[in-house]
This record gives C-alpha cells, structure tokens and sequence, in this order.
C-alpha cells in the first residue's frame, strides 16, 4: 500500500529544508537564542501515579516549593526583561490544579499579559474549574488519555479517572478553550487501541490529538516491558501518517525526535529541532532554572535558581551545554543525520554513558 504524503514534498526538497534549519541552529540560534517557551513546573503533587512519570510525581523530595509570591515576582521580572508577546508561558506539574493558590497565580499571569496554557490529566476539571480557566486566559490546554477506559486507568494507576477525564475535556469544549488537545502516550498496551480511541476522541469533539511514544525516562526506564518494539514504532508512525487529516480532528505527534527524510513532515507541521536551551527555558517546582522539564535533573544542568538569579542572566549566560556539540561523540560523531539531529533530544540523552537512550535510526530508517 502506499503511503500518504502529507506534506507534498519529496526528499531532495525536504534534506534542503532540514539543511537549512541545520544551518539556522548553528548560525543563528545557538549564538543568539530567543526564548519563546518558558515552562512552569507549578506543583510536583499529582492525584494520579503514572507507570511512564518523567519527573516521578509522588516520588521525590518536594521541598522548597515556591511561594505564590515568589511565583509572581518571577514572572513580573520576566516580563520586565524578556517579550512576553513572543513567549508561551507553559504551566504544569504534576497535575497544577491541585495547587491551592493555582488561579490567583494565573490570574495575575493573565493580568500581566501572559499568553498561558497548560498540560492536565482533566479530572478535576469540573464545570466551575473549566469557567475560572477561561477567566483567567487559558488558550492552550493538553489533556492526557493514554488508552480506552481499562488501559487508560491501569497506566495512570487511578481507577475512576477515566470518565472524569472525559468529562473535563467536554467542560473545557463549553467554555470555547482556544485549543483543547488530547495527548496519548502510546506504549505495549494500548497501541493495539489506536482506532478505537480516534473514533472515541472524534466524538468527543477535539480538533487536535497528539499522539507520542513512551519514553525511556522517569519511571518508566523501571518499567521495560511498557516499550515499544521496533514494529510498534512503525505501526504507531504509520498510523499518524495515515490518520493525520482524516477528519476535522488532527492526529500529529510531538516534537520529540528526528523521524528520518522520508517521516519528517509528514506526522507534524515542521522538522525536528530539539529547542531545550535554545528556545525553551524551564522554572522548576523549587526555582530551579532548566531545559526542558523532562530532561534529567542533573547538577551540570541545572543553569541556576529564580531566587537567586535573574533569568535573563541565566539565559543570556548560561545553558552552554544545550548550544554545543559536546553530545557529538560515540556513534553520533560519524553518523551523516548528525547535521539534522544534533544528537537528537535532550532528554532521552543518556549523560552517563554519553549516547542516546532512543534513536529512530534503525527503526525508521
């Protein structure tokens, strides 16, 4: 059968395409990088115990949070130092709306012009929690189902939350959320469930689901059986390709990873460029300044604190390790999509034996 070409294009089109992004990162991004997405780890506290967790809610020493007010001061000084009509404020957690203080904080984000939106597993999305979202300028909302109601509630280890899920994407799509978003983590078990859910999900009413691959981060390098094998991948990849524009409900997958010339564009809108460093800053639960919030908490990667430090200090001067080639070695140092990949993301970078922990070549391509 022959495979769809969503993007138009052929290869020599698309290698030019990623050339020239090459030569932008290097050229022009590294040297001058703009930050356009700031993550806000609001909470590491989740009502829910995923089997695949990156940042192991539940599990780790919480500490030193941040104060509403810390939150806030960080965020006006952020506005004073950086474009925010350039910026997403991306909020998170754990699961944010269990912060007591969670709307007078994005509140005042709204009020200080904040474009903001945030990822949630939905169950304490209730009608009430939808209006207040709304009134606080939610634009962006992903929402986390990962397999029809057994298998979704057996990953998440939360029985009963699948309907309340459910129920909070629909409140959500009643108070017209610019940008409602399912995300599906596909691992062993609930890949065999992916037409089902796209026909569950359409009459749901999404215009957008992001469909990606388990991760070997987090809790989930515990769990090794939840992985997908080499044909789960291709069948998972094909199926996006396949279900892309079907209907008025997009299927895309994430920004994890370079897919190969004959993927690239075809199950997302642009090619692979990992931004950890370069475009996305990370404030973490405790002020801790990083990458991308999935990255591996390491010392070395730590850029500094926002009680401590001014970000745009931080981003100015610091993040060095995310705007070199010091991952290019072991078999990324010879390998020809080095140029387009850069050693590939961050955050499935193993830091002690220095070479990926997933890479799609030999898989895709």
């Amino acid at each position: 059968m022959k495979k769809k070409n969503n993007s138009g294009l052929n290869a020599e089109i698309k290698n030019n395409h990623m050339q020239q992004l090459a030569d932008y990162r290097e050229e022009t991004l590294r040297p001058h990088p703009e930050l356009r997405s700031l993550f806000l780890e609001i909470t590491p506290f989740c009502n829910e115990h995923c089997l695949h967790c990156g940042s192991r809610c539940g599990d780790i020493d919480v500490s030193g949070m941040l104060t509403k007010d810390e939150i806030i001061t960080a965020l006006k000084q952020v506005k004073r130092d950086f474009n925010i009509k350039r910026m997403r404020l991306c909020v998170t957690g754990g699961e944010p709306l269990l912060r007591p203080d969670f709307f007078e904080i994005m509140d005042a984000a709204n009020r200080l012009g904040f474009g903001w939106g945030m990822t949630s597993n939905g169950t304490l999305i209730d009608k009430e929690a939808a209006k207040k979202l709304a009134e606080t300028g939610l634009r962006t909302v992903s929402i986390s189902v990962d397999g029809l109601k057994e298998t979704h509630e057996w990953f998440r280890q939360s029985p009963g939350s699948y309907e309340k899920t459910i129920e909070g994407i629909k409140n959500l799509l009643e108070v017209n959320i610019s940008h409602v978003q399912i995300t599906t983590v596909v691992y062993h078990k609930n890949i065999g469930e992916l037409d089902a859910m796209y026909e569950e999900f359409k009459k749901v009413g999404v215009r957008s689901w992001r469909v990606i691959n388990i991760e070997p981060i987090g809790r989930a390098r515990e769990n090794a059986d939840l992985m997908l094998s080499k044909d789960e991948y291709i069948k998972m990849f094909d199926f996006i390709r396949d279900k892309r524009f079907e209907s008025k409900m997009e299927v895309t997958y994430g920004c994890s990873h370079y897919l190969g010339t004959d993927m690239e564009r075809e199950v997302r809108q642009w090619y692979f460029l990992c931004n950890a460093g370069v475009y996305t800053a990370s404030i973490m639960y405790n002020g801790d300044i990083g990458g991308c919030l999935d990255i591996e908490r390491r010392p070395e990667l730590i850029q500094g604190n926002i009680r401590t430090d001014n970000l745009k200090d931080v981003w100015e001067n610091k993040f060095v390790n995310f705007r070199n080639d010091f991952r290019k070695t072991g078999k990324c140092a010879d390998c020809p999509d080095y140029k387009f990949c850069a050693a590939d993301s961050f955050h499935t970078w193993n830091f002690d034996t220095m070479e990926p922990n997933l890479c799609m070549k030999g898989i895709l391509f």
